[in-house]
């Protein structure tokens, strides 16, 4: 009997557990996925919860529910992977050998990489939303806070859901506005960046969104520290920006197995072919989503979408064939701009975000780089997508790859 093991039952796990086990003949494969956590989160959800539009219940499952009959679900803390010897060593002392094996542990923040961040200040002024505790800490701190100045700022990239920040600002200026008190609110966008966003043209069009609803834009920001005493960020330059509310989007690493397993770069994520998605260590391991050192963003689209190049390469290499797909980068993301808009943006490696259509060509029905009311139905339909299709590694009428088609070229 071979053995495919799993390690992490987040969305890229979920997904490719369910996918395989539909494949792979039970009287052939035993399949295995590992966790130390029960509960899965619908992490998009979490920028809802701060402005009472979700709470805890609505983002929140059993991860148990998620993975299919015939697959063998382990909650257990990992050691490491020996690669050479194809084992997975559990804290616990068992020992699972494995054929194939596929890395899903996803990144988390760690917020003790910046001085003086989870000090007397943190989930009382300082706060977190990429976290269910920090997000629902924040969405007690606004229902009696008065105002003053929030800042939110990004430690360094990459992190998780790229425009996440952005939304958040532009999410924050709408429930300040509806509650009559954006007059009191001093909202700031502290990056690390030289604007808005990683992309040019994205950049562009969603830095003007933050100066017309009057977000203050700082960039090229590097946090050194945080002055809880005198409520301030500190750049490594020396500049400061102080705070009445500031929300962190943390430093972000990859699971410390990865590290432990000489499988990773110095911030633990998995070192992975960009196009095949396998490890660059040995080729019966296959990395997925947020835990490989991809050059494109920490996305669940991006999840998603290399979720179909992981399949058909790894029945490819069980079948003794050349591998037929390649991955490109595609990424494909909702951005709530408040008062129940939102824009989309869609790209890859090699192309920028452009405006146009989605995905049908002259139709959308979602526009690109725009803001219109369809893209906030399409970020909200999201959540049930999510739990009943996407998990379940049913077919999406989305390409794998992005494609050109209804995409505007010129200038913007």
């Amino acid at each position: 009997m071979k053995k495919l093991v799993i390690l992490g039952a987040g969305t890229g796990g979920t997904i490719m557990a369910n996918k395989m086990r539909k494949e792979l003949a039970r009287d052939e494969w035993d399949i295995t996925i590992i966790d130390k956590y029960k509960t899965h989160y619908y992490q998009p959800g979490f920028l809802f919860i701060p402005f009472g539009m979700y709470k805890k219940r609505d983002v929140i499952k059993p991860k148990a529910d998620f993975i299919p009959y015939g697959v063998e679900l382990i909650y257990a803390d990992i050691d490491k992977v020996d690669g050479e010897n194809n084992k997975v060593l559990l804290q616990d002392g068992v020992v699972l050998n494995y054929d194939y094996l596929i890395i899903a542990t996803g990144t988390k923040i760690v917020p003790e990489e910046t001085p003086g961040l989870k000090g007397e200040l943190w989930r009382k002024n300082i706060f977190d939303y990429y976290t269910i505790e920090g997000s629902s800490a924040l969405a007690d701190f606004f229902k009696t806070w008065e105002g003053g100045d929030l800042v939110l700022n990004i430690a360094e990239n990459p992190i998780k859901c790229p425009v996440a920040p952005l939304e958040f600002v532009m999410f924050a200026d709408a429930f300040f506005v509806e509650r009559g008190m954006r007059d009191k609110v001093n909202i700031h966008y502290v990056t690390p960046m030289s604007g808005a966003f990683t992309k040019p043209r994205a950049s562009k069009v969603l830095g003007g969104l933050l100066k017309e609803k009057n977000i203050n834009i700082i960039p090229d920001f590097y946090i050194e520290k945080v002055d809880n005493e005198n409520k301030k960020i500190v750049s490594y330059d020396e500049k400061e920006v102080p705070f009445d509310c500031l929300v962190t989007i943390p430093v972000h690493m990859g699971d410390s197995m990865i590290g432990r397993s000489g499988l990773g770069d110095d911030m633990d994520f998995a070192l992975t072919d960009k196009f095949t998605l396998q490890s660059d260590k040995f080729d019966n391991i296959f990395i997925i989503g947020d835990a490989a050192n991809l050059p494109t963003s920490k996305a669940g689209s991006v999840v998603h979408f290399s979720a179909e190049i992981v399949f058909e390469n790894m029945m490819c290499s069980i079948e003794g064939r050349p591998y037929t797909a390649k991955f490109d980068g595609h990424s494909n993301c909702y951005i709530e701009t408040g008062f129940g808009k939102g824009a989309l943006i869609d790209f890859n490696y090699d192309t920028e975000p452009l405006p146009g259509f989605f995905p049908f060509p002259g139709i959308g029905p979602f526009g690109l780089l725009k803001e219109t009311r369809m893209n906030h139905y399409g970020k909200l339909l999201f959540r049930w997508i999510y739990w009943h299709i996407l998990l379940k590694g049913k077919e999406m009428p989305i390409s794998a790859h992005m494609t050109m088609a209804g995409k505007k070229t010129h200038d913007i």
